[in-house]
C-alpha cells in the first residue's frame, strides 16, 4: 500500500512541475525575458537604451553612441581610454562635443586601440558617419595615433587628439606611424606628468601632419582629467576649425 501511495505522489508532483513550467499558451514556453541594455556602471537607464551596443571583433567592444544634440551628425567624436579605464572616464564631456555638433561614441575595451578604432570605424559607417575624430587618453592616444594613420580605416580620421600618449603600447607604435600621419593631430599633456609631457613634445616634432599642435599645461594629470585643466576649450577649437561636425 506505501508503494502504491509513493507511485500516486511521484506523478502528481511530476504533473504539477509540467504545469508550472507551462506558460497560458497552450503548454508552450513563454517569451524569454529581454535583457535590459548595459548601463557600464555610469549611465542612466534611458541613456543605455538610447546607444548601448557591443560590438564584436578581435575583442569585444562595449560602446555606447549617441548622435549630436542637432542630430543627424557626420562627424563622430571616437574616445579611447587610457589603460584600466573605461568609457566612463569620458562622461563628463559628452555633452560638450554633442553641443558642438558632434556625435561620440565612447567605449571600453581591452587588446590594441588600433584594432578596437577599426571595429569601431565599420560599426560608424554602417551608421552613415563620414568623417572620425579619434580622441584618446595615454594608451587610447597612442592607438588612436595608429589609427588615424592607417590609409584603409573603415571612416576617415578627419582630426587626431593625443592626451597623454605613450610613443608606445601593446602592439601600437605612436612613434612610428605619426610619421604616416597626415590628418591634423593635437598633442596635449601636463608639465609635471613624466615622462608624457616629454612624449608629447617628441611625437610633435616627428609627426608628418602639416597642421600639428602642441599644448602643455600645468600640474600633473594623466589622460581623460586634461579636459577638465584646460584642454577642453582648446580641443573644441582645434576641432571646430580642423574637422567641424558637418564637413
Amino acid at each position: 500500500m506505501r508503494t502504491t501511495t509513493g507511485v500516486r505522489l511521484a506523478a502528481a508532483l511530476a504533473a504539477v512541475a509540467v504545469l508550472a513550467g507551462c506558460g497560458s499558451g497552450g503548454g508552450r514556453p513563454g517569451p524569454a525575458a529581454a535583457s535590459s541594455p548595459e548601463r557600464y556602471g555610469c549611465l542612466t537607464e534611458e541613456q543605455a537604451a538610447e546607444g548601448s551596443v557591443t560590438i564584436d571583433g578581435l575583442a569585444p567592444v562595449r560602446a555606447w553612441f549617441r548622435d549630436s544634440d542637432a542630430g543627424g551628425a557626420k562627424t563622430a567624436v571616437v574616445l579611447s581610454h587610457q589603460s584600466g579605464g573605461t568609457l566612463c572616464d569620458w562622461n563628463p564631456y559628452l555633452d560638450a562635443f554633442t553641443g558642438a555638433g558632434y556625435a561620440v561614441l565612447p567605449y571600453t575595451a581591452n587588446g590594441n586601440v588600433s584594432d578596437n578604432i577599426e571595429q569601431v570605424a565599420a560599426h560608424l559607417e554602417a551608421k552613415g558617419i563620414a568623417r572620425l575624430v579619434l580622441v584618446g587618453a595615454s594608451k587610447g592616444g597612442t592607438g588612436s595615433i595608429v589609427a588615424g594613420s592607417l590609409p584603409d580605416l573603415p571612416v576617415p580620421a578627419a582630426a587626431v587628439v593625443s592626451l597623454s600618449s605613450a610613443e608606445s603600447f601593446g602592439g601600437d607604435s605612436a612613434s612610428n606611424a605619426v610619421k604616416r600621419l597626415t590628418a591634423p593631430v593635437l598633442f596635449a599633456a601636463e608639465e609635471n606628468d613624466q615622462p608624457f609631457a616629454d612624449y608629447a613634445r617628441s611625437l610633435h616634432a616627428a609627426a608628418a601632419a602639416a597642421d600639428k599642435q602642441l599644448k602643455l599645461y600645468p600640474g600633473g594629470n594623466h589622460g581623460a582629467p586634461l579636459l577638465s585643466d584646460g584642454a577642453l576649450p582648446d580641443v573644441l577649437a582645434f576641432l571646430a576649425r580642423t574637422a567641424p561636425p558637418q564637413g
